[in-house]
């Protein structure tokens, strides 16, 4: 007698094991000594870090205000790990609410200008948990074809019908638009900055479609905070259209030194998604320890807003000596700058060999990109020096020379 279904459950779990055997791209990689993920740093996320105890020039990090090490935020982190603990047992939505989760949700809206603001525990399950709960089987999913993984992961989990327009393309955009059933739902969902290409959404265009066709806003400004606005409170700020933005989504991992995500939005919508978001009311609570961290870096961003001329000074720098030298950024404008290399096996030889001379930098290729878009993403921090940058650009040549890329 076959107990259990036992023969069954052997061969579901080989044709499992056939399933991962045959995905081979990361050994093929590590067989040929170009494999660039996963990389160990033995230090702190600053502008020099240590890499198998080396000191290597640190260009793939998102801290863009390089607030990572910084001591104020720091000893903000320990003072609540003394206070509550390394964590809270719990989700928000029972016992997982602190007071300090309260006056970080205070901070937030009143920095991006809204009412109110809700905290999740990481930025992508802010997306999978807005967009999972606010949107239903009559209603429409309108997103920018390039706009972040998080926000296609929360599309998947929602029930309206998902539809993209061409990257930055108002007439595309307007297209969707026309004809989507004017009395359903509408939610437009973009990048404020996108992620690789290091260009800003075009939010008055989007404003004013949206403004047409009955639609709502959301933007993602995982990547402007810190970045763009008044005192760097994004995309909205940026171009005076926050009353337009009905919802604006934001990371704690780039320029606000922690982890952990928020939607900010008018009370209403914030109180809907407290009890609706599956992902705040079935996660654990954001830490402690990084919730009283980025309350301390607003109050630095502030405090410091030389820290974002600084992050511009360094990027117009940048910008200009790689399109002088002759590399091909394309469309960016803000520290996220691409180097376009469109080939993948020149790309994660460049990014091996950059890092054995002590530069860092991240290599985007396909399936990520397409084999033709393939980029080094090249990416500055406000408390990088000149100099820090001169060797940079300077290497990035070298090996660009030797590469026969440029």
């Amino acid at each position: 007698m076959n107990m259990l279904g036992y023969d069954d459950v052997v061969c579901n779990n080989n044709l499992l094991l056939d399933k991962v055997a045959k995905f081979t791209r990361p050994d093929e990689l590590r067989n040929a000594g170009l494999y660039p993920y996963f990389r160990v740093i033995e230090s702190e996320q600053d502008t020099e870090v240590t890499i198998n105890g080396e000191k290597v020039l640190m260009f793939g990090s998102n801290s863009y205000l390089g607030l990572t090490n910084h001591p104020e935020i720091k000893k903000a982190s320990i003072d609540a790990i003394n206070k509550y603990g390394c964590g809270c047992a719990g989700s928000r939505f029972l016992n997982g609410t602190l007071d300090i989760h309260l006056e970080l949700e205070e901070k937030l809206a009143e920095y991006v200008g809204k009412e109110a603001a809700l905290v999740f525990s990481t930025g992508f399950q802010v997306n999978l948990g807005v967009i999972g709960a606010l949107l239903g089987r009559n209603d429409y999913l309108i997103l920018d074809e390039l706009d972040h993984a998080s926000i296609l992961e929360g599309a998947r989990l929602s029930f309206a019908k998902v539809l993209k327009f061409r990257h930055n393309n108002m007439e595309s955009l307007e297209k969707i638009l026309k004809n989507c059933d004017r009395n359903r739902v509408k939610l437009i969902v973009v990048d404020g900055i996108f992620s690789m290409d290091g260009d800003i959404t075009n939010l008055p265009g989007i404003a004013q479609l949206a403004d047409k066709y009955n639609a709502t806003i959301m933007v993602d400004d995982a990547h402007s905070l810190g970045v763009i606005g008044h005192n760097g409170s994004g995309t909205s700020s940026h171009f005076n259209l926050t009353d337009k933005t009905h919802l604006i989504m934001g990371t704690f991992s780039k320029s606000l030194a922690s982890i952990g995500g928020f939607i900010a939005s008018d009370n209403a919508t914030i109180d809907f998604l407290k009890h609706n978001a599956r992902s705040l009311i079935f996660s654990a609570s954001i830490a402690p320890a990084a919730t009283a961290s980025v309350i301390a870096a607003l109050d630095v961003i502030k405090r410091e807003p030389e820290r974002i001329d600084q992050l511009w000074a360094n990027t117009n720098f940048a910008l200009a000596e790689l399109k002088r030298l002759g590399f091909d950024t394309g469309v960016s404008c803000t520290p996220i700058v691409p180097i376009y290399i469109r080939d993948d096996a020149k790309t994660f030889m460049l990014a091996k060999m950059l890092l054995a001379e002590g530069i860092f930098v991240n290599p985007v290729t396909s399936p990520a990109v397409a084999k033709e878009e393939a980029l080094i993403r090249f990416s500055l921090m406000a408390t990088h020096t000149k100099e820090q940058i001169e060797i940079a650009i300077d290497k990035i040549y070298k090996v660009a020379k030797q590469l026969e890329i440029l």
